[in-house]
């Protein structure tokens, strides 16, 4: 792919670092681009920080390049990206890589957001206090001005990523946000989205890594000259979802190293939060039970139900370790793995002892049993040793090392 940078005259060039880097991605926007981009400047003048416009142009076709240019050329506090490819996304990975400022900002063309939201935006992002902030328009206080279609679709979306990916920020796609630069470069090379389901990508991954997400309510008024394809963003938005679902429940993202090299997160921001490490763990435990099941009326046929119990457990213990490590705690590799199955099979001992007891208070209470029932008696039995397996996974097995110690689990 192709990218030029026009950057401002050398003779005016700053010299340190802007404190915000106010990126604007565009695609054919020849009658927008010039008066935005002078009313950003107007309104940036009005704050306390050296800043910088970047433009970035990701394919255009009509005269935005040349405009944009123009404007690099006449204001030294303007630059431009030009890439030979559209999609939102890419455009704000290569000018947001590229820029040296300590805040990078994301805003639309249109400018649908007052920005007199911009310094509420930014400024717990230099104070350090932040990681990332977004602008909302689904605040209680926000005010926004758009159709009932565009306002449906908006809410049933972030209710869709609520459900689904436990996404707690309130409004994914406002296209007004800022983010650290230092938290850029550990995020974007994670991030696969080159076009609209970008922001939400970015903004998920760094929540599930235990970074803090600052929102702004906003005024925001709806642009009724938006070319946006509703219909295939919402599907290319749903095949995202599915994409990023399934990295997130593999353990495919190294969440925990993006939060030890920010120093940002604790191990329990990092390792997974409490809510969804419970649904994978019961999803594998009811898989691992079932399995249980089938191995012990099998193996009874054969041996007595002590030895089948045993066995039966075993078996399915080393998987259930195995499955826990890489799907409910997101551990992959070889690292600490003979460690923690070895610490798995004392957890096994455990439960062998509790539902060997129990068919011994069987024989003892009514002699031999049924395998049918004695299966029975035993995965209710099993219940408490797999309340006891997760909390010895938790805290012991998979417990991952607090943000900054030398330790890694």
């Amino acid at each position: 792919m192709t990218t030029t940078v026009v950057a401002p005259r050398a003779k005016h060039a700053p010299s340190r670092p802007p404190a915000l880097d106010i990126v604007i991605p565009v695609h054919n926007e020849e009658k927008a681009l010039v008066s935005s981009v002078q009313t950003v400047r107007s309104h940036l003048h009005t704050l306390p920080f050296e800043h910088r416009i970047t433009i970035a142009d990701n394919a255009s076709t009509d005269r935005t390049r040349q405009l944009a240019q123009q404007l690099a050329d006449r204001f030294d506090d303007v630059r431009v990206v030009c890439l030979d490819q559209k999609g939102r996304g890419r455009a704000l990975k290569r000018a947001w890589s590229q820029s040296d400022a300590e805040v990078l900002v994301y805003m639309d063309v249109d400018l649908s957001t007052d920005l007199n939201a911009l310094l509420p935006l930014v400024a717990p992002l230099l104070s350090g206090h932040s990681d990332l902030a977004i602008g909302s328009r689904l605040a209680r206080t926000s005010r926004t001005v758009r159709g009932p279609r565009r306002e449906v679709i908006s809410r049933a979306y972030n209710l869709l990523l609520h459900g689904t990916l436990r996404a707690r920020f309130s409004d994914a796609q406002c296209g007004f946000k800022a983010i650290r630069r230092d938290v850029a470069q550990q995020l974007l090379p994670l991030i696969q989205d080159d076009e609209w389901f970008f922001d939400t990508e970015l903004l998920v991954v760094a929540e599930r890594a235990g970074l803090r997400i600052h929102e702004v309510p906003v005024d925001w008024v709806d642009d009724p000259d938006s070319r946006v394809d509703i219909v295939r963003t919402a599907a290319a938005d749903l095949r995202g979802m599915g994409r990023l679902g399934w990295a997130l429940l593999r353990g495919r993202i190294p969440l925990t190293d993006v939060a030890q090299a920010l120093g940002r997160a604790s191990s329990a921001g990092a390792g997974g939060r409490l809510g969804g490490q419970m649904i994978v763990f019961a999803v594998i435990g009811a898989l691992s039970t079932a399995a249980y099941g089938v191995l012990y009326v099998a193996l009874r046929t054969v041996m007595d139900a002590f030895a089948a119990n045993a066995l039966a457990l075993a078996l399915t213990a080393v998987v259930n370790t195995a499955a826990n490590r890489r799907f409910t705690f997101g551990l992959r590799g070889p690292e600490n793995h003979l460690r923690q199955q070895l610490q798995g099979l004392l957890v096994f001992a455990a439960g062998l002892a509790v539902t060997s007891g129990t068919l011994w208070l069987m024989r003892a209470v009514g002699g031999d049993g049924h395998p049918l029932v004695e299966v029975a008696v035993l995965t209710a039995a099993n219940l408490l040793v797999t309340v006891m397996r997760f909390v010895a996974m938790r805290m012991w097995i998979f417990r991952r090392p607090a943000a900054g110690s030398s330790g890694r689990s």
